[in-house]
């Protein structure tokens, strides 16, 4: 008969001996297995992470100062079936504190021989170094135990000759002088950037700066450009406007004369009807027909005389106030013109001297022909002289001159 032995994957379960006498070993881990009462041996061998802590009191480095190491290093037994049996040689039927010990002095053992071979620097300042350096030496051998080392550390390096102290206060000492270096240049570093970046930010207002004034020339040329244009157009509008308002006089002027003109032949035919009924009176009143009809033939020559007069101070009032008008209206359109000229060769500066005179010539026979005009409308002169006058002479060179049927009278 026999019994069913389970174990848990922290243990690993070794069962030994058999129904037949056999001396072969069975490693169980994490699982279970059958044994024969009297004949087969069950023993258990653990499994779980042991925790060493090795101290190697006043070794001498390589340099011949005692310096006190304390690591920590994380152990357990190896699972596999040789490695296992290996383990199971050397700790089968221990206790944990017995394999423990064994592995901490050869631990110790290693660690006191590397600490023969470093300096006191290269401990202090390289643990990690000499850490890996312990566990690469140490393995080997525990492996041959089974055991595998998981993790090496140095916990603690310490002397009682104060060397690490004064190393560390050197170490201070050249940490604190860098430090103030590098503080000094970093501040250096920060002046300098500091410098360049108002320069580049002087730059940049500068270029903004220059974009702005071009911005608002630009504008200003623009603004003058359209003040130009707006100018000009309401000069024009001007001129047209006064041209119109000229025009518009003339109009007025040539009524206004016309109504005078009217005035004027009522006037002479109120003072011819005065001269017949004076004519009447003379006839009707004269004592003999010879002295009334010489009378009246003289009375006939004055009236036709006035009348003549009349007639011909009426055609060169007519004359004159129609010239007065149309050189008014002629003088108020040069004005304009000219004023329009000017304007346009303020605003065009560009066409010189030159183009000012080629427009005032150009201009020129326009006002001679307003001017002009008055007399080539004219279908009558009269004109009035004494005796032994060369009015009579000089119409036919006066007609010949305007154009005009000339009458004399003396």
């Amino acid at each position: 008969m026999g019994n069913c032995h389970t174990v848990g994957p922290n243990e690993a379960l070794v069962v030994s001996g058999g129904c037949c006498g056999s001396d072969q070993k069975t490693y169980i881990v994490g699982g279970w297995a059958w044994a024969w009462w009297l004949i087969s041996d069950i023993q258990r061998i653990t499994l779980e992470i042991m925790t060493l802590q090795p101290k190697c009191d006043d070794v001498e480095t390589a340099e011949g100062v005692a310096i006190t190491v304390t690591g920590v290093a994380q152990v357990k037994v190896m699972t596999e079936n040789e490695l296992l049996g290996y383990a199971c040689e050397q700790f089968l039927g221990k206790s944990v504190v017995e394999i423990k010990s064994v592995i901490l002095q050869t631990l110790e053992g290693h660690l006191r021989a590397i600490l023969g071979t470093l300096t006191v620097e290269q401990i202090y300042q390289d643990r990690d170094r000499f850490a890996t350096l312990v566990r690469e030496v140490a393995s080997p051998d525990v492996g041959r135990m089974g055991i595998e080392i998981l993790s090496f550390t140095i916990k603690d390096v310490y002397d009682k000759v104060e060397y690490l102290s004064s190393l560390g206060k050197t170490q201070t000492a050249a940490v604190q002088r860098d430090a103030d270096i590098g503080v000094a240049e970093a501040e250096r570093d920060a002046g300098i950037r500091e410098a360049e970046c108002k320069r580049e930010m002087m730059d940049v207002k500068f270029l903004a700066d220059t974009k702005m004034a071009d911005s608002k020339r630009e504008l200003e040329m623009q603004k003058a450009s359209f003040n130009q244009e707006v100018n000009t157009k309401k000069a024009e509008a001007q001129l047209a406007y006064e041209l119109q308002a000229a025009k518009e006089q003339q109009k007025i002027c040539l009524e206004e004369i016309e109504i005078e003109v009217v005035q004027r032949k009522k006037q002479i035919t109120i003072e011819e009807k005065e001269i017949d009924r004076t004519e009447k009176e003379l006839v009707a009143t004269v004592k003999r027909p010879a002295e009334a009809e010489a009378y009246r033939m003289q009375q006939l020559a004055e009236g036709q005389k006035i009348k003549t007069v009349l007639t011909a101070q009426a055609a060169a009032d007519k004359i004159r106030l129609i010239g007065e008008a149309e050189a008014s209206s002629i003088k108020a359109v040069g004005k304009a013109e000219a004023e329009k000229m000017r304007l346009k060769a303020e605003a065009y500066q560009q066409y010189g001297e030159a183009a000012k005179t080629a427009l005032v010539l150009e201009a020129l026979p326009l006002i001679a022909s307003k001017v002009a005009a008055p007399l080539s409308r004219t279908g009558e002169i009269v004109m009035l002289s004494g005796d032994g006058s060369r009015v009579s002479g000089e119409i036919p060179l006066l007609q010949r001159m305007v154009g005009t049927q000339c009458q004399a009278t003396v």
